[in-house]
């Protein structure tokens, strides 16, 4: 799971191996050493293995630790997402109350406070922090599926900003495709 994750990477004094050598290297000390090559001492080496591209790198990483040290998932569809004039977290802060915007990220927590008279909140993170999407019941309602199951959403609707306390009042959801890997979310609805 180390060797998965990227953990071992930086314990060969060779700068230039890489996650799939290192789980070359693992599987390699935990096989039987037949006869033939008993007594051949084999350091660290490259493996005939091909780098992981980032989608692999993530999936492995939330897949072994539940995070990334890596870049957040968010920051490899930032430039398309600026393209079409969705909103990072961060540049939600300064859009001023009651103007229409969008906003995406992965799903890290749903709450359905039983004070709240059927609202859902949702937070959504970024590479840049986390923003909060309001989810009126009749919303709810025709977007279930997407609002409950799917990991990367795009919002959009009314930005409410009051006291630099700043949610969007959700008015269209879907599903965004970013990557495939397991990101963790606490659901309390």
């Amino acid at each position: 799971m180390l060797a998965r994750i990227g953990a071992l990477n930086n314990i060969s004094s060779d700068a230039a191996l890489h996650r799939r050598d290192a789980l070359w290297q693992v599987e390699k000390a935990v096989r039987k050493i037949g006869p033939l090559l008993e007594g051949i001492v084999d350091m660290d080496s490259f493996s005939p293995l091909g780098r992981m591209n980032v989608e692999e790198r993530l999936v492995a990483d939330y897949q072994g630790a539940g995070l990334t040290t890596g870049p957040h998932p968010m920051a490899y569809r930032r430039k398309t997402l600026q393209q079409r004039g969705i909103k990072s977290a961060l540049e939600l802060q300064s859009l001023p109350h009651g103007r229409e915007a969008a906003t995406a990220g992965c799903v890290i927590v749903r709450q359905r406070p039983g004070t709240a008279k059927g609202m859902i909140f949702m937070t959504l993170e970024d590479e840049t922090g986390t923003s909060r999407v309001i989810i009126s019941p009749d919303f709810y309602d025709k977007n279930r599926m997407t609002v409950l199951h799917e990991r990367f959403v795009l919002v959009s609707g009314l930005v409410q900003n009051q006291d630099r306390v700043v949610h969007v009042k959700a008015r269209h959801i879907q599903r965004l495709e970013v990557s495939a890997a397991s990101t963790p979310s606490y659901d309390f609805h």
